[in-house]
């Protein structure tokens, strides 16, 4: 695949993000419901990590200068998105040097996107009180009062978008996108 297809995919995937977390999205105060991790878990499945995190990255800094304008904090909130996009992205890196597609392993697929989205919660609420001290607005109840919401709905999301993203990510590597089956080892 030529570097300008792989480039191409990674921008319609930011803007497919953005769209999803800006306008397609509730928000009631530190509760987000979305489906704008779709791109990252279907990048991560087709490019493995270091797209997926830029995909993550770029597309949760178009969220963060949309919704809220460039602040001192603004960098912290890119580091969640970015590290779902690293587990997943391993993942399936993992499963390409064995010759196969993390996808195609269910009980595996469904548990490493759990564990990214448990990651991803964590490490947010961790950037919402960081973000509350730098900026003067800690209150415990408003950090952590809504954090077992946010996991239940982290839960109800990931199965959506995990098992969305199977039939994408298998469409997009039929139309000639996405890394090789299998990755071959490097020798040296």
């Amino acid at each position: 695949m030529s570097k300008t297809k792989r480039l191409t995919t990674d921008a319609v995937l930011v803007a497919l993000y953005t769209v999803l977390t800006v306008f397609v999205s509730i928000k009631a105060g530190n509760l987000h419901i979305s489906i704008a991790s779709l791109p990252i878990v279907v990048c991560a499945l087709l490019y493995g990590p270091a797209d997926a995190c830029m995909v993550a990255a770029l597309g949760e800094l178009m969220n963060q200068m949309l919704s809220y304008g460039f602040t001192v904090t603004t960098p912290l909130w890119l580091i969640p998105p970015a590290l779902r996009g690293l587990i997943i992205g391993l993942a399936a890196m993992s499963a390409w040097k064995r010759g196969g597609q993390l996808e195609k392993k269910l009980r595996r697929y469904y548990l490493v996107c759990l564990a990214a989205a448990l990651a991803t919660t964590l490490t947010n609420t961790g950037v919402i009180w960081l973000d509350s001290v730098l900026l003067g607005y800690y209150n415990a109840a408003y950090v952590f009062g809504d954090f077992t919401v946010r996991v239940i709905t982290s839960v109800v999301t990931v199965a959506v978008v995990s098992t969305a993203a199977i039939p994408v990510a298998m469409a997009l590597r039929r139309a000639g996108f996405g890394a090789p089956k299998a990755v071959p080892a490097v020798n040296g």
